[in-house]
């Protein structure tokens, strides 16, 4: 299936609110006391945890100074249970608003009370909106200077590992916009990831289908694709395209999902994951369905090439669903499995 790019600029340009302003979910969070959280230290390139204070219903804020950005990044740190011995971090990323407005795992899901019950630090960035967690060639006159692969893969992982006491074993998991982020990290940094979840993300980005999605969000929040990658014919396109250097995934668990885009279970009126009113319902039902063909279509293209290439994966494609959050917790419950298994912890 080929989706036409008439139908994916109607989609984008008319509304990402399906997956920016769903009804909130009460959560859940392991509680830490900030003060029994030890320094990291400043690393050689000068990144370093400034501040860390605890947060509202449990967990830590941290102020993550990134040099390659020459900014304090907001990270939200949630610990196992039981700290007294060294846990492995789950790096959990949010879609295109980076979790600086109210779509986030932690206000839309209760993906903090599910973890909450395993042995894992989980690791939230509250940044990188509209930025693909990405280096951009360029500063965006919107977006600013985006250095987030640099920030995710080198100045981040060593201060948590340091600060938390971590057993230096992760695993990443994204949605939407950053479901393409965590197949592009682990082909950046070999060996820094074990496993991967990528929940509605395009993986095929410089297909003219998938340039033309990343466009269309990178036009939503004002950012210039060209700052990005540059032009469409510019290589870092195919350089950062994890379809095209789908052989590098090879030695994850790798977990990757989608719907189909229509109308499934959490697709009704007044929905608690949903957009409130008859026009939130439609909404999510004509954009999210479009946004979620769209990331169908480039998920099983990937399932394609990873077959081809002999790398197994677990999949998970419904026969229904749009691009919204309570798909999103769904499937991440059913991804954990393949997460613990490259964090080696328990599967259920």
């Amino acid at each position: 299936m080929r989706l036409s790019r008439s139908r994916a600029s109607l989609a984008v340009s008319v509304s990402l609110a399906v997956v920016l302003a769903v009804a909130p979910v009460v959560t859940g969070s392991a509680a830490a006391d900030p003060a029994t959280l030890p320094p990291a230290g400043t690393s050689a390139d000068g990144s370093r945890i400034d501040s860390v204070q605890a947060a509202d219903g449990g967990g830590l804020t941290l102020q993550v100074f990134s040099a390659a950005m020459n900014k304090d990044i907001e990270v939200f740190v949630q610990r196992p249970a039981d700290t007294s011995a060294p846990a492995p971090t789950l790096y959990l990323l949010n879609g295109a608003g980076g979790g600086e407005d109210t779509a986030t795992w932690n206000a839309r899901t209760d993906a903090l009370g599910f973890l909450g019950g395993t042995h894992v630090n989980v690791v939230e960035p509250i940044g990188g909106q509209w930025s693909y967690y990405t280096d951009w060639r360029a500063p965006d006159p919107k977006l600013g200077v985006n250095r987030w692969k640099t920030f995710l893969t080198e100045e981040l992982p060593p201060l948590i590992d340091r600060s938390l006491g971590a057993t230096g074993v992760n695993a990443i998991a994204g949605v939407s916009m950053s479901g393409t982020s965590v197949l592009q990290l682990p082909i950046a940094a070999p060996g820094l990831y074990r496993s991967v979840a990528s929940l509605s993300g395009c993986a095929q980005i410089s297909d003219h289908v998938g340039h033309d999605f990343v466009t269309l969000v990178l036009a939503d929040g004002g950012g210039d694709p060209d700052n990005m990658y540059g032009p469409q014919t510019d290589p870092m396109w195919a350089a950062n395209d994890p379809y095209v250097h789908a052989d590098q995934l090879r030695g994850l668990n790798l977990f990757i999902s989608n719907g189909s885009g229509a109308p499934g279970r959490y697709d009704t009126l007044n929905n608690p994951y949903g957009l409130p009113g008859p026009g939130g319902l439609a909404n999510q039902v004509a954009v999210g369905g479009v946004l979620e063909t769209a990331t169908d279509y480039c998920a099983h293209n990937l399932q394609t090439r990873l077959t081809q290439l002999g790398i197994p994966a677990t999949y998970d494609f419904q026969p229904t669903g749009t691009h919204s959050w309570g798909y999103w917790q769904d499937e991440l419950k059913k991804s954990w499995p393949t997460l613990a298994r490259g964090l080696g912890l328990p599967e259920n």
